[in-house]
């Protein structure tokens, strides 16, 4: 019985010996922020901009948009962090950013790494009424290109948005100056955007969608709708606060040498146009909710209050300069516009059918120095 007990003992030791801890996490990232008080929304225009979901990697800096940066009262700011990490000042502990930005520093699992994030508050900047498309840099993954535009405190600012975040699912080896929509250092001043219709290969082929449009439009591509629903990927419009009157700009445009229908069948005798449109909308419906167009009601919503199109691009190499009016007679309320009621859609496209898969490989939009024009400016 001795030996037994011996025998057991020992084996528990061995075993005991054998197992060894899981190993602590040594990563300290900020994965997401936000402000969960009622009371504060009256700071924010949208409430979800009382989100920052989905912090960039490499991001340092994060910055939260409200009315007046100066009159806030102590902010509670809550984080999601890499497994097993700490952050100070505590996590959703009042801060006072009144008069500038706090340091957070966020430390790993294992006490190893530290690492500190700047978070601020900054008025919302107002967008431009010009736009020369001189700022872009490459995607967070270095895959393909982003535009931005730089605010009064120094604060990268993304309105516009192309659908490259979707093109890479169908070609993830493309170079980024593959992608449909690159920047173009031969504009009509300095740098231009230019447009390219592609195939989207064996990808496309599959899942029935055979080319890609190069696209270019104030808003947010969502990704998550690429494999399913394409048309609802592009959030279009941001809130503007006064009434457009029309929008200016150049352009040059080639269409493809042959005209495919989505199942990649030419179309004889059919040649392939760009596309340039505006819209203004409501924002809310009449319950209060959020209102956002996409691919597939961005010109035919009921929310909608202005319409601008450009009716016909004639293929030209030279820059040219077009021109489109707003019409519509739905009265705009002055009141909900100063407080960011509307969206300013604003689109361009090599493809005019691109949305429905239809067009040329290989036609090209090219824009710059674009201008929108307002009401009693």
């Amino acid at each position: 019985m001795r030996r037994v007990t011996t025998f057991v003992f020992v084996l528990t030791l061995l075993l005991t010996s054998c197992i060894k801890e899981e190993p602590k996490n040594a990563e300290c990232d900020i994965l997401e922020a936000w402000i969960d008080d009622a009371a504060m929304a009256s700071h924010f225009y949208n409430a979800k901009d009382m989100r920052i979901g989905e912090v960039p990697s490499g991001a340092n800096d994060l910055t939260f948009f409200v009315r007046q940066p100066s009159v806030l009262p102590l902010v509670a700011v809550n984080f999601k962090l890499t497994p097993g990490a700490t952050i100070a000042p505590e996590n959703g502990s009042r801060q006072d950013f009144s008069k500038g930005p706090v340091t957070y520093t966020v430390t790993s699992e294992d006490g190893q790494w530290h690492r500190t994030y700047q978070v601020s508050f900054h008025e919302v900047t107002l967008p431009s009424n010009k736009y020369s498309f001189e700022d872009c840099e490459l995607d967070s993954k270095g895959k393909y290109y982003v535009w931005y535009d730089t605010n009064s405190a120094g604060v990268k600012e993304y309105f516009w948005a192309t659908g490259n975040a979707g093109y890479i699912i169908a070609k993830s080896n493309a170079a980024a100056e593959e992608y449909p929509s690159v920047p173009d250092a031969n504009g009509f001043e300095g740098q231009c955007v230019r447009l390219t219709t592609c195939a989207t290969g064996s990808w496309g082929k599959l899942f029935q969608k055979p080319i890609a449009a190069g696209n270019f439009f104030l808003g947010t591509f969502d990704p998550q709708f690429a494999m399913t629903n394409t048309l609802k990927t592009t959030n279009m419009g941001i809130p503007y606060t006064k009434e457009p009157v029309k929008v200016t700009g150049y352009y040059k445009y080639t269409p493809g040498a042959e005209f495919t229908d989505k199942n990649m069948k030419v179309v004889e005798g059919r040649t392939d146009e760009p596309s340039i449109y505006s819209v203004l909308y409501l924002n809310k419906d009449e319950q209060g909710n959020d209102v956002m167009l996409h691919g597939d009601d961005v010109l035919s919503s009921p929310y909608i209050v202005r319409k601008a199109q450009v009716a016909s691009l004639p293929a030209t190499t030279e820059w040219t300069r077009f021109e489109m009016r707003f019409e519509g007679t739905t009265p705009i309320d002055p009141t909900l516009l100063a407080n960011r009621g509307y969206n300013l859609a604003l689109v361009f496209s090599s493809s005019k059918t691109g949305n429905t898969f239809e067009g040329a490989v290989g036609s090209t939009l090219c824009v710059d120095e674009v201008e929108i024009s307002f009401k009693d400016e």
